[in-house]
């Protein structure tokens, strides 16, 4: 039976991130697992915090009728209303249980919220560089991806989002702080994609990376600023539980069409499969919904990766959050480089996966040693290029 012709073509131009990943369990198993330094993907190398397993043992222990069953299709009602109740405290915004729809991770908010949202043909902007399954996301429900270069700070640039706006303009994706470049979106860019944003448009604002912000940054709430927002959730980096696959949709009461796409999305959730998010996990982020990961250690290995490569010569700018450092490639030909990264068994994403060529994406999901012992690889394969 052949392969549908749009899964064919996505399949060529299929995620650099899990490729390099596949590529590391191969390398490990011909060269030994010490000699390969795997920044392809960012899988915490921590555990949960400590109140996160609590509440998970918790949960497992409590005789509680149906944990294990069905729920409504948004989640368990008591969830949701505690969510809602952190958001409203936090954003200012009164949101209810009614607002809030527990989802498999911030991947499943944004499909339910695209499912609904798209006709075909209809448009969705991208700001390059972007998570790249936001495109196949789009494509997945009909849409048409508009990409649109973000500045050299890698901040949303207004003027080319406005150029780039039509009547079929759907949804705008923001992803602060940003994978791969580690840039956040301060008040007055927020402010400044507001000023762009009139209905029927829709920013989904995909926030896994928002608790893990380094040298006492706070991120703006991007839902108390743009007002035709809603938040695609995930507890999968700040728990480091990112196989749990827990995250929610929050849609803000006061937009207009607010209770119709309530509605849409838990649909969307059936009928793409989705059904329900996990009980457990559901009771389990309610139970704690703020404990988060200590990114100290991740700060002290940032600052590590990026003084060495500067030293050796590289353009490699501090991450103001998330997990990843994304310098340039010292010559033009990412993917070039990175097989030569390879060769010394260091394993980075192409920049042109993320749809900025010239440059490579370095995940701090590494230890800190192994940081270490990668850095005379970087510095053998600058040397060769120059």
């Amino acid at each position: 039976m052949p392969v549908a012709r749009t899964i064919a073509a996505q399949l060529e131009s299929a995620s650099w991130i899990r490729r390099m990943f596949e590529i590391g369990i191969q390398l490990r198993k011909e060269r030994g697992a010490d000699n390969v330094f795997d920044f392809s993907i960012g899988n915490p190398d921590v555990e949960p915090p400590a109140a996160v397993i609590a509440a998970l043992r918790r949960v497992v222990a409590e005789d509680r009728p149906r944990s294990h069953g069905y729920m409504p299709n948004a989640g368990f009602p008591e969830v949701r209303a505690a969510i809602a109740a952190s958001l409203a405290a936090r954003t200012g915004i009164a949101f209810t249980a009614d607002d809030v729809l527990m989802t498999t991770g911030a991947a499943g908010a944004i499909n339910i919220v695209l499912k609904s949202i798209l006709d075909p043909g209809d448009e969705v902007i991208l700001l390059n560089p972007c998570f790249p399954e936001y495109r196949f996301y789009v494509e997945n429900h009909a849409g048409s991806v508009v990409s649109v270069e973000t500045d050299e700070c890698f901040l949303p640039d207004v003027r080319r989002i406005s150029e780039a706006i039509t009547p079929r303009t759907k949804a705008l994706i923001v992803n602060s702080p940003n994978n791969p470049t580690g840039a956040v979106y301060d008040a007055a860019v927020l402010r400044a994609l507001d000023s762009l944003v009139r209905e029927p448009i829709l920013v989904i604002s995909d926030e896994p990376y928002r608790p893990l912000v380094y040298d006492g940054r706070k991120p703006p709430e991007t839902l108390g600023i743009i007002r035709r927002s809603v938040l695609a959730w995930s507890w999968s980096k700040a728990m480091a539980i990112a196989g749990e696959r827990i995250g929610f949709l929050a849609i803000p009461p006061h937009l207009r069409e607010a209770a119709a796409l309530r509605n849409a999305c838990t649909f969307a959730m059936r009928v793409l499969g989705y059904i329900n998010a996990t009980a457990l996990w559901q009771l389990v982020v309610a139970d704690a919904p703020d404990a988060t990961i200590d990114v100290a250690p991740f700060q002290v290995k940032r600052d590590l990766l990026c003084d060495a490569l500067k030293r050796m010569g590289y353009e490699a700018p501090r991450p103001q959050g998330s997990f990843y450092v994304f310098p340039k490639t010292p010559i033009a030909d990412d993917l070039a480089f990175i097989g030569l990264l390879q060769e010394e068994g260091i394993l980075a994403v192409p920049g042109s996966g993320f749809g900025r060529s010239g440059y490579m994406r370095l995940s701090l999901t590494i230890p800190y040693r192994e940081i270490e012992r990668s850095l005379a690889g970087f510095e053998r394969v600058l040397r060769k290029v120059r």
